[in-house]
């Protein structure tokens, strides 16, 4: 039973498991997105995320307190630079993770963990969404006379009234719609 025990241990000692927690951290941070198990990606969230949020305000203070926990400069320096002005209008949820499915060799449940801002292709999706205007249903335009029609038609056109010349605009598209299905039962009982 796991009665009050709030900590993955993961199958680790402390010092293997924070050494681990940061080296996945610093991935995180370094390249937007990392492949892991399940359970990694759940105990990495709760270890980056008040790192995410710290790095929200750029004191030496903040900065030396996440350099405790990365143990890398690099990842410190991008995580101040850049992943903080992404997120700085977020209040928290910086993560996202995505189950992947078990893994061939031992059946274990992967999950991709990412940056939130940093994926590209939802964000696109959202602009577009967020772009995108209503349509409304207006008066429909009456459709031009076809343009097959021969001289002496036209003029008889111009000479009596529009719908006889729709009508047989009508009557010359069924035509060649009744070929197309003639031609297609044609091909099926073949």
């Amino acid at each position: 039973m796991r009665h009050g025990k709030k900590v993955n241990h993961l199958g680790r000692k402390a010092p293997h498991r924070k050494a681990m927690m940061a080296n996945m951290a610093s991935s995180l941070i370094l390249h937007k997105r990392i492949n892991t198990t399940l359970a990694k990606a759940k105990a990495l969230r709760v270890f980056v995320e008040p790192l995410i949020t710290k790095s929200k305000e750029d004191t030496t203070h903040s900065r030396r307190t996440v350099f405790a926990y990365l143990k890398d400069k690099n990842a410190v320096s991008e995580l101040f630079r850049d992943v903080s002005a992404k997120v700085a209008d977020r209040p928290g949820g910086y993560t996202r993770i995505i189950k992947l499915g078990n893994r061939l060799g031992d059946n274990a449940e992967m999950a991709l963990i990412e940056l939130v801002d940093y994926n590209e292709n939802l964000r696109k999706d959202s602009k577009l969404k967020s772009e995108k205007k209503t349509r409304r249903a207006g008066k429909k335009k009456p459709a031009a006379p076809v343009a097959q029609a021969s001289s002496a038609e036209e003029v008889v056109a111009t000479s009596t009234d529009a719908p006889e010349v729709e009508a047989k605009a009508e009557d010359t598209s069924n035509d060649s719609n009744n070929s197309e299905e003639q031609s297609t039962e044609e091909e099926k009982a073949e």
